[in-house]
């Protein structure tokens, strides 16, 4: 899709910026992510299990975000490593960066300054609430923030952290949605755009029905667990006689029908208290107990047969050595060997077709792995040059090479 002549630069942390960089990456774009020196580069870097290797900089953490990417420590705070900063800008398509409001003006990272330099460039820009909020934002924060913490758990629960970084996640979805039509605008007019999106609203605007629930029908939403407020049997886990647990999807008066059919629970199906998806969601707690009760009657390959055969939807909820099990999970592993060691790591773009094509990317750097590729081979500096504004603090207190 792209060729490593188009170049993202990634000024941010964590996993937003990241993981919104990492997909330019998938499409064959050269990614270069400049790391602060002072703390080793990013942070997830550091982010590992306890059973995870003491001597090694990649961590699990920042394997999820970081593949097809080159490394360069880079000290924003001194003169000498803003020019570096500003030469690569001058020669990207797209700079990402996550800066608290104010601080990229103050270390002259913000897009005017960039743009000056290359009228061409799109600029992408994270903060956690928009505008000139000042508070840092980190995804559990945010989740809690806009809503997603207390409608998760159980009715008589507390309110529950998400397991993954949702909000982060939704926002790279929304940025690389601004970076793509920004990169139509410049094929039509010549000229690079400004692309902001917050944490706050990435999070909001991921609200669907549980936010217009409220503003339609006056409904502050509850907790409910793995059950839909709209629909009923709609995410219900079932507890089969084996142990093992199955999640059904009755989201239509069809596969209602066929659902309790298939249980052996064909009297439901034209049980007057059940007629409609409204009167289901009226009369849930009745109807999920004889389904729940049925259901651990049956063995998970006998419930699933006859779900099958009633075109019922269903899923086996799965830890996640059986999610990599399946097929459709197999083909979005990467795999490599690193420093001696297996390496894997997961696609962050899920589609393909004709329109598109993709590439393998390299494992995740080191931090600072690809100095002299960069500073040499992109920007043309000679050792001499290096080493004046090694000097100069463009590269903080790195070790030298």
């Amino acid at each position: 899709m792209f060729d490593r002549n188009f170049i993202v630069l990634e000024i941010a942390n964590i996993l937003a910026g990241p993981v919104t960089t990492m997909a330019f990456a998938e499409l064959g774009a050269r990614v270069i992510k400049l790391e602060n020196p002072h703390t080793r580069g990013d942070a997830t870097r550091g982010w590992k299990l306890a059973g995870e290797a003491d001597d090694s900089d990649i961590s699990g953490y920042f394997s999820c975000a970081n593949w097809g990417k080159e490394s360069l420590a880079c000290d924003f705070t001194c003169a000498a490593g803003r020019d570096i900063a500003h030469a690569l800008a001058a020669r990207a398509d797209i700079v990402v960066v996550s800066f608290k409001p104010g601080d990229e003006a103050r270390l002259g990272l913000d897009y005017a300054t960039l743009s000056a330099l290359n009228p061409r460039l799109i600029y992408g820009q994270i903060s956690a609430y928009g505008g000139d909020d000042p508070r840092p934002g980190f995804d559990a924060i945010l989740q809690a923030e806009a809503g997603f913490t207390y409608l998760n758990g159980e009715p008589d629960g507390p309110p529950t952290k998400m397991p993954v970084a949702l909000i982060d996640l939704l926002l790279a979805h929304q940025l690389k949605e601004g970076l793509l039509l920004a990169l139509l605008k410049r094929e039509r007019s010549g000229r690079g755009s400004l692309v902001t999106t917050s944490l706050i609203e990435a999070g909001v605007a991921s609200l669907a029905n549980q936010a217009t629930n409220y503003l339609v029908g006056g409904v502050v939403p509850q907790r409910m667990g793995s059950e839909h407020p709209n629909i009923v049997p709609y995410g219900s886990i079932l507890a089969c006689a084996d142990g093992r647990e199955v999640v059904i999807a009755a989201a239509t008066e069809r596969q209602y029908r066929e659902l309790v059919c298939a249980l052996g629970l064909p009297e439901l199906a034209d049980d007057p208290a059940y007629a409609t998806g409204q009167l289901r969601v009226r009369n849930r707690d009745r109807l999920l107990a004889r389904i729940r009760d049925q259901a651990a009657t049956l063995a998970s390959a006998d419930l699933a047969a006859r779900l099958i055969a009633a075109k019922v939807p269903f899923g086996f909820v799965n830890d996640m050595a059986a999610v990599f099990e399946q097929a459709g999970a197999r083909r979005l592993l990467l795999e490599a060997a690193q420093d001696g060691r297996p390496l894997r790591g997961v696609r962050t773009l899920a589609f393909g077709g004709d329109a598109v094509s993709t590439v393998t990317p390299t494992p995740p750097p080191h931090f600072d792995q690809h100095a002299e590729t960069i500073l040499g081979g992109l920007l043309g500096l000679d050792r001499d040059a290096i080493a004046a504004r090694r000097a100069a603090g463009a590269f903080g207190p790195a070790p030298a090479r």
